[in-house]
């Protein structure tokens, strides 16, 4: 049942009674189950559970990250992205943006694999520093450094 979340000019929207406390995993399309593994593994990632049926994994970093990857994308050619490559922009998640505590690490790792950074690293906004590359797919992963906010 599709419930019309639609509202009048100055009425409040509805909302549900249930409490979001967390965010527990994005699910990632790949194509290639060995290359997918061993980039986010790469990444530090590990492999927790598998769901055949699904054609999907688990993985998780060791403080708790966790991604989903689903094993039955078709290869596009020049690895376009179909969020974010295309000229008419349809709907849907472009990207997970991960936090990491040292940006720099990461840009000296992904240079030493020859992975590019397509955008950054840049300031977005007062409290974060952001990077983006892509995965093997084109899948398109954001990595942000917090900045310290009011001397916290």
């Amino acid at each position: 049942m599709i419930l019309d979340q639609s509202t009048s000019p100055g009425e409040a929207p509805l909302r549900s009674r249930a409490r979001i406390s967390a965010y527990d995993h994005v699910g990632i399309r790949v194509s290639d189950r060995r290359r997918a593994l061993a980039f986010y593994e790469g990444l530090g990632f590990v492999e927790s559970a598998r769901f055949p049926a699904y054609e999907a994994n688990e993985m998780v970093t060791a403080d708790g990250v966790r991604i989903n990857l689903i094993f039955n994308a078709a290869r596009r050619p020049g690895l376009r992205n179909v969020l974010l490559d295309e000229p008419v922009k349809l709907p849907g998640v472009t990207h997970p943006a991960f936090v990491v505590d040292d940006l720099e690490a990461l840009q000296e790792w992904l240079g030493a694999r020859n992975i590019r950074i397509t955008e950054g690293p840049k300031p977005i906004g007062p409290r974060r520093i952001a990077l983006f590359i892509r995965d093997p797919d084109g899948n398109v992963l954001e990595f942000n450094q917090l900045i310290p906010q009011g001397g916290k």
